[in-house]
């Protein structure tokens, strides 16, 4: 039987334009096949909206990616989430009531992201997922949502009738017909945009308490996952020096790091060491120990260059009202740009991730048609 491929893409607001450089040297390098090479797509947060397209397009990719880079190449922070002067105002107020007692209302969030909702209504075709399912185009698709009532991280699929839901600590997987409310979820950035009801409880992004982002695609079948991350992977862990004290952009910024990155770098590293040790045990003896445990083939991609550095060139870019907000947290500052990269739904930055993704794949072209060797596509 051929290894199915997975593709794997995490969180990052604006930084998931990368996402879409790297799927597009992937369709360059295998030649713009229409066959889908990756029958089990899994995504989180912004990731989960490119995998959620790249199966509503399974029956041709590289018309999928296409879409990915129509839309992305052309992103503005409007399509994502409220600019206007009364919109944020009113959010903004309601905050700060709640912040003072004024008002006994829990503030919702600090931005609304309606324009999302309708974009994403307007361009992706759910019912045709089941339609690639039952063609064989895809095996599977997930997408990955955190509950704020259990604490649990929820990966909600749709696949073929042999597919059975998962169970282990804190993390589970739901079999369901994926809608856009589960986007919505798992893309909801904490206190940024809203949490969504699905089913019992509320959920926001899926990222959050994701300890391990890799095992959705795992319990789904792959052989072999492509990881896309959205920030720089750095050997370097010698520890800089300053007497300033970190502004709120700054804190802010380290905290969605810790979110959206630290867990995968965790589960990669897991995942490369139970590789390491079943190299050591004959297959027999993980047979006689009736231990379903396989190697995984891991192919990880992530950006060369720091992101938060891009996005201090472009965060002038940013709309009025949101660099007024922002200013005062400090993300304006090269030091707080980190907060700001993951808002800049602007063209000009997204065209420069997509670049970056593209150029770091394609310099990498071997090990990618590595990686496809002997799969189903």
């Amino acid at each position: 039987m051929k290894a199915r491929a997975g593709l794997v893409l995490t969180g990052g607001g604006a930084r998931a334009a990368y996402q879409v450089g790297v799927v597009k040297a992937v369709r360059d390098i295998l030649g713009n096949p229409v066959k889908n090479p990756f029958p089990i797509l899994c995504g989180t947060s912004a990731g989960a909206i490119n995998a959620t397209t790249l199966a509503v397009y399974a029956d041709d990719f590289s018309r999928g990616v296409g879409n990915l880079l129509e839309v992305w190449e052309n992103m503005h922070c409007h399509h994502v989430y409220r600019t206007d002067v009364s919109s944020i105002s009113r959010r903004g107020l309601r905050w700060l009531g709640a912040m003072t007692w004024i008002s006994r209302q829990n503030p919702i969030s600090l931005l609304d992201n309606a324009p999302l909702k309708e974009m994403l209504e307007r361009t992706l075709a759910f019912d045709r997922i089941q339609d690639h399912i039952d063609s064989g185009a895809l095996y599977a698709v997930s997408v990955t949502a955190s509950g704020y009532t259990t604490g649990q991280s929820v990966s909600f699929f749709q696949g073929g009738s042999g597919l059975e839901g998962w169970e282990r600590n804190q993390r589970i997987g739901a079999a369901v017909s994926l809608k856009l409310d589960y986007l919505l979820a798992s893309s909801a950035l904490p206190f940024i945009f809203p949490a969504v009801k699905v089913h019992r409880e509320y959920f926001g992004d899926g990222s959050v308490r994701q300890i391990a982002p890799i095992s959705p695609a795992l319990h789904l079948g792959a052989d072999r996952v492509l990881v896309v991350g959205t920030g720089r992977q750095t050997a370097d862990q010698s520890r800089a020096r300053s007497n300033i004290y970190p502004s709120l952009a700054q804190v802010a910024g380290h905290a969605l790091n810790s979110i959206f990155l630290d867990g995968l770098s965790v589960d990669l590293e897991r995942l490369e060491r139970i590789n390491r040790t079943l190299k050591l045990i004959p297959a027999e003896k993980l047979a006689e120990a009736n231990l379903p445990l396989r190697p995984v083939k891991v192919l990880f991609i992530s950006p060369s260059q720091p992101l938060e550095r891009i996005a201090a060139r472009f965060v002038h870019e940013l709309p009025p009202m949101v660099r007024f907000v922002l200013r005062p947290t400090g993300a304006m500052n090269r030091s707080g740009s980190n907060l700001a990269s993951y808002l800049l739904f602007e063209d000009s930055f997204c065209r420069t991730l997509i670049d970056l993704g593209y150029q770091d794949t394609v310099s990498r072209e071997q090990e990618v048609k590595a990686f496809f060797e002997d799969t189903e596509a």
